[in-house]
């Protein structure tokens, strides 16, 4: 086969990909092409609320080609193989990709069988995931059907994408199992890898009144490491003082997460970091190595929650970067590491988590309160922010109310070609 070559390769047509594709787009530049394998694009936040009852399953997903900019070309395969040194990408196709600039996003993947006894277990009547959207509405069916004893849900200590989701559907299990009689007669336990209910202090005084008012016992710094399914038993090992021990919690209904990692042709490849995510600086969110390499989005290896929000503001800052190297000059455009994690407590009420690289919060509408429990937050996650996902974020519009990072338009006649490597 021969090989395709564009100017712009972007890698992954999820969030990320796509907004970094339609700003591209809207600053001018041509010759744009996006490397996706799926028919369908998945708004996935929403599967927290599949999970919960109030969303079906399907208002989650649309077509891909309804979100490929025009001019954009579309290939609809999987890469096998990055060569940052000849700028080429190998497909499983067997078709070959060159480019002068590489966007990646290409997210990542459950590791299931980092967890012994995890794929098993999710076969069975009593586990769940919604980092599925083929699983969220059995969680649902857990859920409801649900008439007391023990409630496990699982959050690892690793890098998983929307790390508040854990324990949005904790909540929002336990709301319903008290508006339903149930929680008296339920032990709702939350076993999880990391120190705290959340890393910053005044999101987690929020959600510590949250665990209480429920009820719920917090087990923290418990690593799950394997589930034995005919017995319904999960396996932690909690650090103490002389090394590790395993503890064992017997389940009548498991929600769990898998930990998660980049494609393997990012963390066998040349471009990743010492952890396998892919070496980025985090303000550019350029490759240290390869100036004409960008990634964003859950596989880039950034030092803060993988989020959604993540990603979108993460685009604006690789379209910008981008754009200038196009035109012959350096990155100006910062990512300031801005998180946003909407973390609904039940139904109708919600906390916007929202801060930085340094950890203090950046409230998007500083004129609300968002340190608190609000209905209009809720609101927000139920209503807007899936109509400004499908409408502005992924076209590469202008968000309302949102600070953006302006995206310069390409000079055609300063246009800048990257030199081919030997």
């Amino acid at each position: 086969m021969g090989s395709e070559h564009y100017r712009v390769l972007i890698i992954g047509g999820g969030t990320g990909g796509i907004a970094t594709a339609s700003l591209l787009r809207r600053a001018g530049v041509e010759r744009i092409a996006v490397v996706e394998p799926s028919k369908d694009h998945f708004y996935q936040p929403l599967w927290t609320l599949v999970g919960a009852g109030v969303v079906r399953p399907q208002a989650t997903r649309r077509p891909e080609s309804n979100y490929i900019p025009r001019g954009v070309r579309w290939v609809r395969d999987t890469v096998a193989e990055l060569s940052p040194e000849t700028r080429r990408v190998q497909l499983l196709s067997g078709a070959k990709l060159s480019y002068d600039f590489l966007v990646l996003a290409p997210g990542v993947r459950p590791e299931l069988d980092a967890i012994t006894g995890l794929r098993e277990a999710l076969a069975t009547p009593h586990v769940s995931t919604n980092y599925s959207y083929e699983l969220a509405p059995k969680t649902w069916e857990l859920i409801r059907n649900f008439r007391g004893g023990v409630a496990l849900f699982h959050m690892p200590s690793t890098p998983i994408k929307c790390p508040g989701a854990p324990q949005k559907i904790m909540y929002l299990a336990a709301d319903y199992w008290r508006r339903h009689r149930l929680l008296a007669a339920s032990q709702v336990i939350y076993g999880s890898g990391t120190a705290a209910i959340y890393g910053i202090k005044p999101y987690a005084m929020v959600l510590e009144q949250v665990l209480a008012r429920y009820g719920i016992d917090a087990r923290f710094k418990h690593e799950l490491v394997e589930i034995r399914p005919e017995q319904r038993e999960a396996v932690f090992e909690r650090a103490n003082g002389d090394g590790c021990e395993r503890v064992s919690i017997t389940y009548d209904m498991l929600h769990v997460v898998a930990p998660q990692r980049p494609p393997r042709f990012v963390t066998d490849g040349p471009l990743a970091d010492e952890r396998g995510w892919v070496s980025v600086d985090q303000y550019t969110l350029s490759h240290p190595r390869f100036a004409e390499v960008f990634a964003l989005g859950d596989a880039a290896g950034t030092p803060n929650s993988k989020t959604g929000a993540s990603a979108a503001k993460q685009a604006r800052v690789v379209a910008a970067n981008l754009v200038s190297r196009l035109n012959g000059e350096e990155p100006s455009a910062r990512y300031d590491g801005y998180v946003a994690c909407p973390i609904v407590t039940g139904y109708g009420r919600m906390v916007l988590c929202e801060f930085d690289y340094s950890g203090n919060a950046t409230p998007t509408l500083p004129w609300l309160d968002t340190f608190r429990e609000r209905y209009d937050m809720w609101l927000l996650k139920r209503y807007g922010l899936p109509l400004i996902y499908w409408n502005f974020l992924l076209r590469g519009r202008a968000i309302p109310f949102v600070a953006r990072e302006t995206v310069p338009s390409v000079s055609h006649t300063r246009l800048h070609l990257a030199p081919a490597r030997p």
